[in-house]
């Protein structure tokens, strides 16, 4: 069946792609990768901004949206709705065979809203009840303004995808955010509401390993390339915690569902690295790993299908104590890429939208 049909099968952890873009749904490519064994999809406004921008996929329904006098945003919501409704048709099979653990498809709202908790709730709302399908998670970062508009949504019986977590101190806040949501849900069954963490990955080690470099003494550099799997390792020790115990299995008695790991950013950003380095060492129970289509391909290719991702916690913690012992603070590291990930799905969304404007002014003009 294939490596990543094994992921899942032998091992309980879900692969999905992380990108999409209109031509993969008309010709026929999103649902081969559904055949080889992806279970979901994740989308950004970076992986949009990219699709729109590079391909023309979207020009006819934006002439006909612009002749219409449709607004610019209105139009790219438009032109992204259509997209994920397709994507959702195409995965309802996996979220329907699967008892709805798979088969999502995550759709992100506007990042200019990263830091507005009342306007994140409206947005997400909006998103959720205009596109109305059981298989989707609306995105929403894990700012501090993100956390409690999770719980807020979650107590509405909406299946959220919180993304953007860099941190093991906001991990613990997302998933408290998410239990005290289900606490709150007026309804007996649980069971249709779930949730995934996008616990992010390799922008860590890029950080850190700059750092390191920085410091440039053997200890340090001997740390490079091990600070983002230690702490995904380590998010996945208090995850096991947290969805145990009394106040959890109350809940499980109502049909909740864990909020799954999301390991999210998981294609190696230093060509040294291997590959798969994001994919064999974060392998385990109850867990989802997102991939560009070309890291899906290397590991369906060479990956390692076996469980690592709580074969050794305590090394994990020694990598960071090790980390902290020379001055790699990575709470410090976190606020810095939570800032830089906000920034740069702003700037997408800008840049899309600016192109878009262009293009049917040159269409209407």
């Amino acid at each position: 069946m294939g490596r990543l049909h094994d992921l899942h099968d032998q091992q309980g952890q879900s692969p999905w792609l992380d990108n999409l873009r209109r031509g993969w749904i008309t010709s026929g490519e999103l649902q081969q990768w559904i055949d080889r064994g992806v279970r979901g999809l994740t989308s950004n406004p970076s992986i949009f901004a990219k699709a729109m921008i590079e391909t023309d996929d979207y020009d006819a329904e934006l002439s006909n949206l612009a002749s219409a006098g449709t607004s610019i945003e209105d139009a790219y919501w438009q032109l992204v709705v259509g997209d994920i409704r397709q994507a959702l048709a195409l995965l309802r099979p996996v979220h329907d065979a699967s008892g709805g653990e798979d088969g999502y498809v995550s759709v992100e709202v506007s990042p200019d809203l990263a830091n507005d908790e009342a306007g994140t709730v409206t947005a997400a709302r909006e998103l959720d009840d205009r596109i109305d399908a059981p298989n989707l998670f609306i995105k929403v970062p894990a700012t501090a303004e993100g956390v409690p508009a999770i719980r807020t949504l979650v107590s509405e019986g909406r299946s959220i995808n919180v993304t953007l977590i860099f941190s093991l101190d906001r991990y613990d806040d997302v998933m408290e955010s998410y239990i005290a949501g289900l606490e709150a849900v007026d309804a007996d069954d649980l069971s249709s509401i779930s949730s995934v963490a996008s616990f992010f990955i390799s922008r860590v080690d890029v950080d850190v390993d700059r750092r390191l470099a920085d410091i440039g003494t053997d200890a340090a550099l001997a740390l490079r390339g091990k600070a983002a799997v230690a702490q995904g390792q380590l998010a996945y020790q208090r995850f096991l915690a947290k969805f145990s115990g009394p106040r959890w299995e109350a809940l499980a008695a109502r049909g909740a569902r864990p909020q799954r790991p999301l390991w999210a950013s998981t294609s190696t950003k230093d060509p040294s690295y291997p590959d798969t380095l994001y994919v064999d060492t974060l392998i385990g129970p109850n867990t989802v790993n997102t991939l560009p289509d070309a890291t899906l391909a290397a590991f369906e290719d060479h990956g390692t299908v076996a469980r690592t991702v709580d074969a050794d916690p305590d090394e994990a913690r020694a990598v960071v104590a090790d980390l902290a012992a020379i001055g790699i603070d990575l709470e410090e590291v976190a606020v810095k890429l939570e800032t830089e990930g906000v920034g740069s799905f702003a700037k997408s969304f800008d840049e899309v939208l600016a192109t878009l404007g262009d293009r049917a002014g040159n269409m209407t003009g």
